[in-house]
């Protein structure tokens, strides 16, 4: 009888530190779930926000390429008006001195514009694997864009300003 107690006693004590063991493991398993439940949870709503700014670029780009269409439309049809006026020859280097500064403010749009158009599709390309990138150097870049774009469309009034009779 006191074999049978002691082994009892041993398969009890066993029992009992094998129940802690697993209690312990299930709650560490637990908490490395609901950390990952979390990490989830941010990841998701870091794409989201990725897709919104990818969505807003896209936005951005497609306005920016109707501008400059619409810029070179207005610098070819201004430069045919302009080729139009008399033989005067004070017309003429009127003409050409008009010619020279649009020319000039009309190679600043197409660069800036081609600047920011190349900008926001190395934006999108990043913002399509935006998991492999820091979001707040997506956000830097994106930034970066903006100020581009900024610049085309200051040079874009620009030549707005100057185009004007």
């Amino acid at each position: 009888m006191p074999v049978l107690a002691a082994g009892l006693t041993l398969t009890l004590v066993a029992g009992g530190a094998l129940v802690a063991y697993l209690w312990r493991t299930t709650d560490e398993w637990r908490a490395t779930s609901a950390g990952w439940e979390t990490l989830a949870v941010t990841a998701a709503a870091d794409l989201e926000r990725t897709q919104g700014d990818l969505a807003a670029a896209q936005e951005v780009l497609d306005d920016t390429r109707e501008q400059l269409g619409t810029a070179q439309d207005r610098i070819t049809e201004l430069a045919d008006e302009k080729a139009q006026l008399g033989d005067d020859s004070a017309a003429q280097q009127q003409l050409a001195d008009y010619q020279a500064r649009v020319s000039q403010a009309a190679g600043k749009v197409a660069t800036a514009l081609a600047t920011c158009i190349a900008g926001q599709e190395q934006l999108i390309r990043y913002m399509d694997n935006a998991e492999a990138h820091e979001p707040a150097a997506l956000r830097r870049f994106r930034d970066d864009v903006d100020a581009l774009c900024g610049q085309a469309t200051e040079a874009n009034e620009q030549l707005q300003h100057e185009l004007e009779p």
